[in-house]
């Protein structure tokens, strides 16, 4: 039987691209979003990349919002006994996605940013985790969560930075509590990654090349590259790696 993989943001980006490996490796592969459409497109485009591999499920939830998280949950238990592995790489910063002058002024503007960009990006990761986290595989599964570069030296506006660093403590938690049981916990935080909806038109061109400048190898990352090291993370042969944080930046911050 095919090993199963979920993967929250699995429409494009990083996700997009972490079930496009499973998939090629002939799993089955469940994607989870908020926009069916992106969904419908990603598992189409799978299935003729693919045709071996197994239909991929797609499933719309807003994972913010503990209702929809968990229908989610039980559609998958329902369908599957157990799964090997799940990547949340659903996030954003919600100030990039908002219509411009949609938070109000004053406390009640920074009370919202900070609480839609913990919902987006710790929230969502969260109860996701603990929904699937009953059947996941004993021993032999891997969870992986989605941090970023900014975790690591702020984003200047701090709510986007401090939800992604939120998810370190609950990898080094969860770690804990899975791995005597056979499951590996880790996050990876990747720096500048082109050609992704997070990025996309939020940088101008100059922005773009000051941000491949900062990596010692001079480009900027792509979703592959993330996914590879995802790939491996998630590999029998990554079996005695947990509780850790991955940099995938090219070098443009420091390990410590």
């Amino acid at each position: 039987m095919s090993k199963v993989v979920v993967i929250s943001g699995g429409g494009t980006g990083i996700g997009y691209a972490c079930a496009q490996h499973y998939a090629k490796q002939e799993m089955q592969v469940v994607i989870l979003g908020r926009r069916m459409d992106t969904l419908s497109q990603a598992a189409a485009n799978i299935a003729e990349a693919f045709p071996k591999a197994p239909a991929v499920l797609a499933l719309t939830a807003d994972l913010s919002i503990p209702e929809q998280a968990q229908n989610a949950c039980d559609v998958i238990r329902q369908e599957f006994k157990t799964v090997d592995t799940l990547i949340n790489a659903a996030g954003s910063n919600a100030i990039r996605r908002a219509p411009a002058g949609s938070y109000a002024d004053g406390l009640a503007g920074v009370a919202r940013r900070w609480n839609d960009n913990f919902q987006n990006n710790t929230l969502s990761a969260v109860l996701l985790t603990e929904g699937i986290r009953p059947i996941l595989k004993r021993p032999g599964g891997s969870v992986i969560l989605i941090s970023s570069i900014a975790a690591y030296r702020g984003s200047s506006i701090g709510c986007y930075a401090a939800a992604k660093a939120a998810l370190h403590p609950y990898c080094y938690d969860l770690a804990a509590a899975l791995s005597p049981e056979g499951i590996t916990v880790n996050a990876v935080a990747p720096g500048y990654v082109q050609d992704t909806e997070f990025f996309g038109a939020a940088l101008s061109s100059e922005q773009q090349k000051s941000k491949q400048a900062e990596a010692l190898n001079g480009r900027g990352g792509t979703p592959q590259d993330v996914a590879n090291a995802i790939a491996w993370l998630t590999s029998a042969e990554a079996g005695h790696i947990t509780a850790q944080i991955i940099q995938i930046n090219g070098g443009a911050e420091k390990g410590r």
